[in-house]
């Protein structure tokens, strides 16, 4: 992944220690957004992915099992939603682009 990302939604630069880099590991997929809010228009007008997978802590993925939505176990299709904040790295799962846009709306990790 190069060291400069542009918002998949917007286009403005996503900074390395901010935002948020989404994947879909089994379909080697992902997506970038400079805020949260920017998920939501995304995944209306068709969810539009780029290549590759996100360069995360490997312990990050396995660290989750279940849709941050909905609850249900994660299937081999999964998305995995990483929240930048200075070194901090703060990760969600989700088993469909849906319970994402959902769990986006109601605000994220901290409504």
């Amino acid at each position: 992944m190069a060291d400069e990302e542009t918002c998949s939604w917007c286009g403005r630069p996503v900074e390395p220690e901010d935002g948020f880099r989404l994947s879909e590991p089994a379909g080697a997929r992902r997506a970038a957004f400079c805020r949260l809010e920017h998920v939501i228009p995304w995944t209306i007008q068709g969810a539009r992915w780029q290549p590759g997978d996100l360069f995360e802590p490997s312990d990050i993925e396995t660290s989750l099992d279940a849709c941050a939505h909905c609850g249900e176990p994660l299937g081999e299709v999964h998305l995995l939603l990483v929240r930048h904040r200075g070194d901090h790295r703060i990760p969600d799962a989700f088993c469909s682009v849906d319970h994402l846009a959902e769990w986006a709306k109601a605000g994220g990790r901290f409504a």
